[in-house]
């Protein structure tokens, strides 16, 4: 956006759209891996939005293609707000700096900076074409880091996958009661809001234990019950081989046993992914978080005390209080009568 408005305005407009392009960047996770999950928003030159876009899977168009495609011949002169610098190189697609450029973009305002050799340097590659380029506010880019580009930048960051533990359980931390019922510790509102979160991982992982005594579908499903248009990998880690009529091995091939009780060498057999969900059970959590491997804690806790019956979590690498995983809660959700707590590793900070 050139034209007269007032600097004010101009960057309330901006403000609005990046946080538009956040929102819409959420459909992407669970479906660009390898590739970012970006949102960007086109406004044109009054500054009213003429197009979003998301990154689409790999081998599709970038978040800024996408909204370019949709704003058409109103980009020309308007101003391309995306959540992560505009790449700047050839990959499966071309650079989307060359197209921002050649629909007439006047200004850029980006978030993050692209810290992939590679693709970084788009912001230059505008500027030198003429583009105004600007970097988004500091709590603008702490919000585009903490959001669905955070699994990302962890994986180019740390060289693997971000790792939450999900797990439900009764106040007294039970997953399952003496006599090993646990459906359902945790309410209906409690089970929608994890298959939601099931849509937007790469990879869903439980242990051979879990699959022997509950035979598991590990599948995203909507509030309907029926299957969810995004699903995870389904992978089960463990030595013991998955009966070959396991319900978890599915017909979709999105089925993936990872032969080692090793969570290192299991994030390794993943390949490129950038966002893990270890569900259970107990051995398999204790182990990701005896290796210093959980990044993130989402816990759907329910207001009933068992007193006896499964932990959420077994052997931990834990013989004293001092050596406790730490972890800050940084979301509270009610969800009917139970709570959701989300909490990230001390270490972890802001991405």
């Amino acid at each position: 956006m050139t034209g007269s408005a007032p600097q004010g305005t101009r960057r309330a407009r901006e403000r609005a759209a990046l946080g538009e392009a956040l929102t819409v960047s959420r459909s992407a996770l669970g479906v660009s891996t390898p590739n970012p999950p970006v949102g960007a928003v086109v406004l044109d030159a009054a500054g009213a939005v003429v197009g979003r876009g998301a990154t689409e899977a790999p081998g599709g168009r970038h978040a800024e293609v996408v909204a370019l495609d949709a704003a058409g011949s109103r980009a020309r002169g308007g101003t391309l707000v995306v959540t992560l610098e505009p790449c700047s190189h050839h990959g499966r697609t071309g650079p989307c700096t060359t197209r921002a450029i050649r629909e007439g973009i006047a200004r850029v305002v980006y978030a993050v900076a692209d810290p992939t050799p590679d693709a970084a340097g788009g912001a230059e590659t505008l500027r030198r074409a003429g583009v105004d380029v600007a970097r988004a506010d500091d709590d603008e880019v702490i919000a585009a880091r903490t959001g669905p580009l955070r699994f990302w930048l962890h994986r180019m960051t740390r060289g693997r996958p971000f790792v939450t533990w999900k797990y439900a359980a009764s106040l007294d931390g039970r997953v399952a009661a003496a006599d090993g019922t646990s459906m359902w510790i945790t309410g209906a509102k409690s089970r929608r809001h994890a298959h939601d979160r099931r849509q937007e991982v790469d990879v869903l992982v439980v242990g051979s234990g879990t699959v022997a005594a509950d035979d598991p579908a590990l599948t995203a499903r909507r509030w309907d019950g029926s299957p969810a248009p995004r699903q995870p990998l389904r992978a089960v880690m463990g030595l013991t081989e998955v009966p070959g009529d396991a319900t978890v091995r599915g017909t979709d091939g999105r089925f993936r046993h990872l032969a080692t009780r090793d969570p290192e060498v299991a994030l390794e057999m993943l390949g490129e992914v950038q966002h893990v969900l270890v569900e259970g059970g107990p051995q398999l959590a204790g182990a990701f978080l005896a290796a210093g491997l959980v990044d993130e804690v989402e816990a759907y806790l329910a207001p009933l005390v068992l007193g006896a019956g499964r932990p959420a979590v077994d052997d931990a690498g834990v013989a004293t209080l001092i050596q406790a995983h730490r972890f800050r809660i940084v979301e509270t959700t009610p969800l009917g009568a139970d709570i959701h707590l989300r909490l990230l590793a001390h270490q972890e900070g802001t991405p």
